[in-house]
């Protein structure tokens, strides 16, 4: 049946979206280069129909020649240095990024694997000698890399990789060894067929001595075939992306002169001495991947984007299918009049919203910190958790999108031509690489537990376990802050102790009080735990992985209140006016929404009672209906090109009344 339809509250004026100005503000600072983007994804729309036509080697090649061609105007160099070619412009790299993940995800990989991951390390890690070397021609698309990091072995856990890079102080060389089958490299996109060279990470050994993971420029390829001492294996059909050659590499003995080693941070002289500014090791190694995070930023970013086209492609549908006589014997309903359909899409586009702006306040960090804006090392610290929870929340929200989208479509949304199938199949690794989701959560809470201190960065789990269960739990619970928080509770809502009970459903204050009491909490909670497994004489590895749940639920928690805050200030700083109305609409209806999906916890916790959880989700009903008229405008403002749509039969023309 239809739920009620009953029209807004008396007084309530309905908003009209302008659709070009709230195209401008989600474009943001950088809405030429997205137009750039737009422009060249329309151009080579013919990718997507080619992704199921071809064959995956075919497939691979005109990948490859999309990427490059896509290069010459300047589109993928954005994030470069002008002198080699490219545009000096780091937040233009990453606008840039995230809009190509409206097209094909394939051609959007083979780019972040070149420009971001390959070229990033070199841009990154290097010295002026590499960037003379290679920038040039890799801005082109003339030198095809890859970026060989993860093994069979080891993925997250990076400082425990096996590959070996020995230095030969008669030689003046490092050799690159593969010393276990675990220790090959594994997954390494453009690695099966089109890379002619490899940053390499690997262990670096001086005079015997080990001096922790470093990276190394080592050509692989001398045209088709690879270079002595190296072996290639394709990876093979993957559940998507297959226009990427993922592929495996060996190194038996290589040797690569002094110079590829990658020397910004740490060099090795040619009498065989070790040398580095950053004396801790732990430190170090941090300080380098620190440098990497650019690639988290944009996949955050692509997994939100693509989150939109499939919005796109199941809003439109909606708003032209229709099934059942609901409510007139005379015309079957449209599915976005249902009340359950708009509980399924429009609290989804609210939250894609609200994460679009968490993503523009990560990338604008970045943006200042790599450009030495803002460049001290607490700022980098929480960068790197910033970019880490957007990027976990990013793709699952990505993966949980795209497939309620499929099911909102019926049996149109699984048949290849209206995307789904694609998106479904290309972004779901997207949990996975730049950092396991889980993984990344937990890097979350070690900056929250440390409170990103410079001198708690060395620290690997169980010296951060330590850090935690050596502290007095009430310095913890101090840091964490409930009790203040309350304070400052009660200085901003009505009601004294009872904030929770008689402060407005839709009062932002209230909605932010809740997420950051639930996340303060929630981290105290994990301080308490690790301290009394401390206490009781148990492993620190053991306490901490009983608690991974609580750490895992804190971090989540914290990067909620991120997004909340960062969607607020936006429609805070909007002038008075239908736009702001509009997006006040969608705040509201994210915030209600994260309670209500965590009432259980706040029932728990005496923050929400069975009557107010009721009116929560009444207050949900009545937003959505509020939302409903303005469904395809506010989707129509992300400006997916049409063509990247594509879904002929969902988003235009005649829909054929379904059979009797």
């Amino acid at each position: 049946m239809a739920t009620d339809t009953a029209a807004p509250p008396t007084g309530y004026v309905q908003p009209e979206i302008d659709v070009p100005e709230l195209t401008a503000l989600l474009d943001g600072r950088y809405a030429d280069v997205r137009n750039l983007v737009r422009t060249n994804l329309a151009e080579y729309a013919s990718i997507l129909d080619e992704a199921e036509d071809l064959s995956i080697d075919d497939f691979r090649e005109r990948v490859k020649e999309v990427v490059v061609e896509m290069a010459a105007t300047g589109q993928t160099g954005m994030g470069f240095p002008e002198e080699y070619g490219g545009g000096g412009d780091i937040g233009a790299s990453i606008a840039a990024f995230e809009t190509l993940a409206y097209g094909d995800l394939s051609v959007l990989v083979k780019v972040g694997v070149q420009f971001g991951l390959f070229g990033g390390a070199i841009l990154q890690l290097g010295t002026k000698q590499h960037h003379d070397a290679y920038l040039s021609d890799l801005i082109t698309g003339k030198l095809m890399g890859c970026f060989a990091m993860t093994e069979t072995g080891h993925g997250s856990n990076v400082q425990a990789l096996g590959t070996v890079a020995r230095y030969d102080v008669d030689t003046q060389e490092f050799v690159i060894t593969t010393t276990t089958e675990s220790a090959r490299k594994d997954y390494i996109g453009n690695a099966a067929r089109h890379a002619e060279v490899a940053v390499v990470f690997a262990q670096l050994e001086v005079g015997g001595r080990s001096e922790g993971v470093h990276a190394f420029v080592v050509p692989i390829r001398d045209g088709r075939e690879p270079c002595p001492g190296v072996r290639i294996e394709d990876d093979g059909r993957k559940m998507g992306l297959n226009g990427v050659d993922n592929g495996r590499i060996w190194f038996d003995e290589v040797r690569v002169p002094r110079t590829a080693l990658l020397n910004r941070f740490a060099d090795v002289t040619p009498e065989g001495v070790y040398e580095s500014a950053i004396d801790n090791p732990n430190r170090r190694f941090f300080t380098m991947l620190g440098t990497l995070v650019q690639g988290r930023v944009c996949v955050g970013g692509a997994g939100i984007n693509a989150s939109k086209v499939a919005l796109a492609i199941a809003t439109k549908y909606a708003v032209r299918r229709r099934q059942f006589e609901a409510t007139s014997d005379e015309q079957e309903e449209l599915l976005l009049d249902y009340g359950m359909h708009q509980r399924r899409l429009l609290p989804l586009i609210a939250r894609t919203y609200a994460l679009h702006f968490a993503q523009e306040v990560v990338a604008l960090q970045l943006h200042d910190v790599f450009s030495g804006h803002t460049d001290d090392e607490h700022t980098r610290r929480e960068l790197e958790s910033r970019a880490a929870g957007t990027k976990a929340l990013g793709t699952w929200h990505a993966t949980r999108t795209i497939q309620e989208c499929r099911e909102a479509c019926g049996g149109a949304g699984y048949l290849s031509i209206n995307r789904f199938a694609a998106l479904k199949a290309d972004t779901d690794v997207f949990t996975t690489f730049e950092g396991d989701n889980h993984v990344l959560l937990q890097l979350v809470a070690k900056g929250l537990l440390t409170d990103y201190a410079s001198e708690f960065q060395d620290l690997d789990q169980l010296g951060m376990v330590r850090f935690v269960t050596n502290l007095a739990v009430e310095t913890v619970i101090e840091r964490t802050s409930v009790h203040k928080m309350f304070e400052r509770v009660r200085d901003l809502l009505p009601g004294g102790d009872s904030w929770d009970q008689e402060a407005g459903l839709l009062d932002s204050e209230y909605h932010l009080a809740m997420l950051r009491f639930r996340e303060e909490h929630m981290l105290g909670g994990v301080a308490r735990r690790l301290k009394r497994g401390i206490d009781q004489g148990s492993n620190p590895g053991e306490v901490f992985s009983a608690v991974q749940d609580h750490v895992i639920a804190a971090a989540n928690a914290h990067v909620e209140r991120l997004v909340l805050e960062a969607f607020v200030d936006k429609v805070r700083a909007q002038p008075d006016g239908d736009t702001k109305v509009a997006l006040g609409l969608l705040c509201d209806l994210f915030a209600l929404s994260t309670i209500e999906s965590d009432r259980a916890w706040f029932m728990e916790h005496g923050r929400l009672t069975v009557q107010r959880s009721k009116a929560i989700s009444r207050e949900i009903g009545g937003l959505c209906r509020k939302v409903r008229p303005l469904a395809v405008d506010l989707v129509d403002a992300w400006a997916v090109p049409p063509e990247m749509l594509r879904s002929p039969d969902l988003v235009a023309g005649p829909i054929a009344p379904p059979a009797t």
